[in-house]
């Protein structure tokens, strides 16, 4: 036993959370694509004309460029920078270490909700596939069906996607005990490992290649024509211009950008009544680039003096983020490094994951780090103006003094399918690179904290069964293990005693992400079932804006996929009218 008092083992907790999620590994070399169509947008003319204007190189619109660059010309709009070069985001071994950039330059923009729950939002050609754990699956072939989806090309554009990205993962001890006791818990069929979404356990999918390196959205414009795409890096699109005349609908003309310098650039759709404006900027950044262009909730549009072009209230509503809440598990035995590969999909709207860490001796400098570390703000218990780079200093100068065996250990966490519960976005100013002002209201809604708790009562049955016992204390029941958790600080919400005693007490004080937040543009409200805006000539929303639930247990397969699947559909039907003339 490394800690025997009870306030000694809340510190470990505290301090594993920082670096369980944070360990060293051998960096294997990948040769980053030679990607002429790319540049940074400084060099970009001051006007410009193209078929179709993408905003947002994310995993919606790395795809949907790659798949209409092969017809017609493309101009892909990214914020941040490239991907390639930068080993914290292209190695397994340096994962947590971009969500805990702050600089400016960084590819992970941090924001937090109205709620106090700390989260991200990319900022990275590639979008969060650059950022995020790795999960690869599928959405459940149901996620489609209200939406008109042809399902044959829904599952031509997932294999499209994963013969570049997806692969599968080696599961060792910690995994497997997971695994098993999942099924020991009730959580079945075992469906072994696959891409798709089905009840029970599974081993799924990984970005995250046998040698370590991650492999994003970026990686999907290895598709692209290169005579037909233009990548324009650190270019912040400020507005979308439309042609808005008495009496006719809004027409999308162009956008107005600004590059790194700050200089302002214009770049307008080709005539003939085809070209689109594609907005792909994310679940914040669509519905705000929306709001700033005159799109929106009329009285909110007006108080930042921003000019109508339509009043369109459902902007900007239906926000929703997944609660995740999670248990760790200190382990007498050491575990292996591994991210999320294992999940049990229950009956019962949870869905259960695990994650692991080692223990690493000498590796003090890796605590910098972590998924949920201080310097990302999840342990600060400081209120956001107070939270200095001296204050998280001394925190992570706190934990480079632990013992490493505090490192060794896992967490088992649950996502809330879903969810119910609703928040909404606003705007904060008109300057599109700051944050706007979002609630997710987490367990607003009582099912979601019934299902919060279900999934909690499997964790519970998970971590006492047999095929779990040889990574657990024998002397640390749950109830111990879950007080350890509570007490550490994971979000800005005030915390209670003993919460052990109430699972729906615990799954309130310890909320956090897990990055799967969607909503703001919804389908049958803000876009139609081609995805455009409704109300709007020549301009679509195509990403995770528009989804009323988070597909399946992770939603960046179904992501890339939409982009591919949308793409090849705008195809077909551009290429089909212009035939028949």
């Amino acid at each position: 036993m490394i800690m025997k008092s009870l306030a000694g083992w809340r510190f470990f907790v505290a301090a594993a959370i920082v670096g369980i999620f944070f360990f060293n590994g051998f960096c294997f070399s990948q040769k980053a694509p030679n990607y002429r169509f790319m540049h940074e947008a400084t060099s970009a003319p001051d006007v410009s004309f193209y078929d179709y204007i993408i905003v947002g190189g994310g995993t919606a619109g790395c795809p949907l460029a790659a798949t209409l660059s092969q017809n017609y010309s493309v101009l892909l709009l990214e914020r941040g920078g490239s991907p390639y070069g930068n080993p914290n985001i292209t190695y397994l071994s340096a994962f947590g270490a971009a969500l805990s950039d702050l600089s400016p330059a960084s590819p992970s923009q941090r924001f937090i909700s109205e709620d106090g729950v700390i989260n991200a939002r990319a900022r990275v050609l590639g979008g969060g596939s650059c950022l995020n754990a790795g999960f690869y699956t599928r959405a459940p072939t149901t996620f489609g069906d209200g939406l008109g989806w042809d399902a044959d090309l829904v599952k031509e554009s997932y294999e499209w996607v994963e013969k570049k990205v997806a692969f599968e993962p080696p599961v060792k001890q910690w995994q497997s005990a997971v695994r098993d006791g999942l099924v020991e818990s009730g959580v079945t069929p075992y469906n072994g490992f696959t891409y798709d979404h089905i009840y029970g356990t599974k081993i799924g999918g990984s970005i995250f290649d046998l040698d370590g390196n991650r492999h994003t959205a970026a990686d999907l414009l290895e598709y692209a024509n290169p005579s037909g795409l233009t990548v324009l890096l650190y270019a912040s699109v400020h507005k979308i211009l439309f042609r808005n005349q008495v009496g006719e609908r809004p027409r999308a003309r162009g956008v107005i950008f600004r590059d790194a310098s700050g200089t302002k650039h214009k770049a307008y759709i080709k005539k003939g009544g085809k070209s689109e404006v594609i907005i792909s900027s994310g679940a914040l950044g669509s519905p705000q680039l929306l709001m700033l262009s005159g799109i929106g909730p009329e009285k909110e549009l007006k108080s930042h003096n921003i000019t109508v072009v339509l009043d369109q209230p459902w902007v900007g509503s239906g926000m929703a983020d997944n609660p995740m809440n999670a248990v760790f598990v200190p382990s007498p035995a050491d575990v292996e490094v591994s991210l999320i590969q294992v999940v049990g999909i229950t009956q019962i709207g949870s869905y259960i994951e695990a994650a692991s860490g080692e223990n690493f001796a000498g590796a003090s400098t890796t605590r910098d780090f972590g998924m949920f570390s201080p310097k990302i703000g999840q342990l600060s218990t400081l209120p956001p103006k107070e939270r200095t780079a001296e204050a998280l200093a001394r925190a992570i100068d706190a934990m480079s003094e632990l013992d490493d065996s505090v490192f060794n250990g896992g967490f088992i966490l649950e996502k809330v399918m879903g969810p119910v519960s609703k928040g909404n976005l606003t705007l904060r100013n008109k300057n599109p690179n700051d944050n706007p002002i979002v609630h997710f209201n987490y367990f607003q809604e009582p099912e979601d904290l019934e299902r919060c708790v279900s999934g909690m009562k499997i964790i519970e049955d998970i971590i006492e069964s047999k095929s779990f016992i040889n990574f657990r204390y024998n002397d640390m029941p749950v109830p111990v293990l879950l007080n350890m958790t509570a007490s550490a600080p994971v979000n800005l919400l005030p915390k209670h005693m003993n919460v052990s005693t109430s699972l729906e007490q615990f799954c309130k004080d310890t909320v956090m992400t897990i990055w799967h937040y969607h909503g703001g543009c919804h389908v049958g409200k803000v876009v139609d079932n081609d995805y455009k805006v409704i109300g709007v000539d020549n301009l679509r929303v195509i990403d995770g804006s528009t989804f009323t639930y988070s597909p399946g247990t992770n939603p960046q397969a179904t992501v890339m996929m939409l982009g591919r699947y949308m793409g090849v559909k705008m195809l077909q039907e551009r290429l089909a009218s212009e035939a028949a003339k």
